[in-house]
């Protein structure tokens, strides 16, 4: 586990350590400090984005390179580097994530889209699994829409790129406009970034609300509340937040892509797929059909958490070789 206990790839981790735990009757959860330590296990898998790891990406691949050489790695590779990174990031991350991939004994990815992504960066891991995030329903429970208002929601930390403005442009151009929610906070930097968002709205006539930080355990009841889940990500490596939204038995928005199209495949009638140029009119059409928002009957939500611990296991056992 890494320091920072509200990152998505930390809480991914740790859910999944206790799901693999729960299955085993072992307990797997082990603390960044521990690899590095005089004692390290002899084997462990880390869940890596170059971000929470180190301060540049280079400093995060020479960090994973020491622990690989005391302990025999698998590793999840989240925040797969693509074009979006920019031309001066672009290169430094694809190197960084060559690096990890060339001292573990096997890379999971959690989408093909991903798998796609490091084959176009011409990184190949000895082993590649695709082992999609999980989803883990929460019980449904009332009221659900907070009465008032409607307003649309994007989840997640704010930065640059996550879809915020892609969603302020839709609704601009409708006559009724409802507020907008930000169902996060700003990411580490981006506190100016979010503050000029806001204000850039408010001159569009949108009123943006900024939850910050949402507890784990208040999560599930937020995402009920708002009236139009969308996620509008420009460029998508996986979505931690799309799975938050099917959770809570929510159907968003969500901006068709490679990525998207594959999750909607994966888990048939959990998502609403929307072209760029068409999201104005979709989000109106969900203010004027709320149910539409919401999970229909027939649903496939799984992967589950358990499922996705079992995926692990079996790859662990037969796939790898330590």
């Amino acid at each position: 586990m890494t320091d920072d206990q509200r990152h998505g790839v930390t809480v991914a981790a740790r859910d999944l350590a206790a799901a693999v735990a729960a299955e085993t009757g072992i307990r797997l959860g082990v603390s960044a400090a521990d690899l590095l330590g005089e004692q390290p296990p002899e084997r462990a898998h880390l869940h890596f984005t170059d971000r929470l790891w180190a301060g540049s990406p280079e400093h995060a691949a020479a960090l994973v390179e020491r622990i690989a050489a005391r302990t025999a790695l698998t590793v999840t590779l989240h925040d797969i580097p693509q074009p979006s990174d920019g031309p001066r990031n672009l290169p430094r991350r694809t190197d960084c994530y060559a690096r990890v991939a060339a001292v573990t004994r096997g890379v999971v990815v959690n989408s093909h889209h991903e798998a796609a992504h490091l084959a176009e960066a011409g990184i190949a891991p000895r082993v590649l699994a695709v082992v999609p995030l999980p989803v883990t329903p929460a019980p449904f429970s009332s009221p659900r829409t907070r009465p008032g208002s409607p307003d649309v929601a994007v989840l997640g930390f704010f930065y640059p790129g996550k879809g915020h403005a892609e969603v302020v442009d839709a609704v601009a151009a409708l006559a009724d406009r409802p507020r907008m929610t930000v169902l996060g906070g700003p990411s580490a930097g981006h506190e100016e970034d979010l503050r000029v968002f806001a204000e850039q709205a408010a001159a569009h006539g949108i009123a943006v609300d900024v939850t910050g930080f949402v507890a784990e355990e208040d999560l599930i009841a937020r995402c009920r509340e708002v009236a139009v889940p969308v996620v509008a990500h420009r460029h998508f490596s996986a979505s931690g937040s799309l799975a938050t939204w099917i959770a809570a038995g929510r159907r968003p928005l969500v901006i068709d892509g490679r990525y998207t199209r594959e999750m909607a495949a994966l888990r048939p009638a959990t998502v609403h797929l929307v072209a760029p140029d068409r999201l104005a009119e979709a989000i109106a059409a969900a203010l004027a059909d709320p149910a539409s928002t919401w999970l229909p009957a027939h649903a496939v939500t799984r992967p589950h958490l358990d499922d996705t611990a079992a995926a692990y296991l079996r790859w662990w056992s037969k796939d790898i070789a330590w």
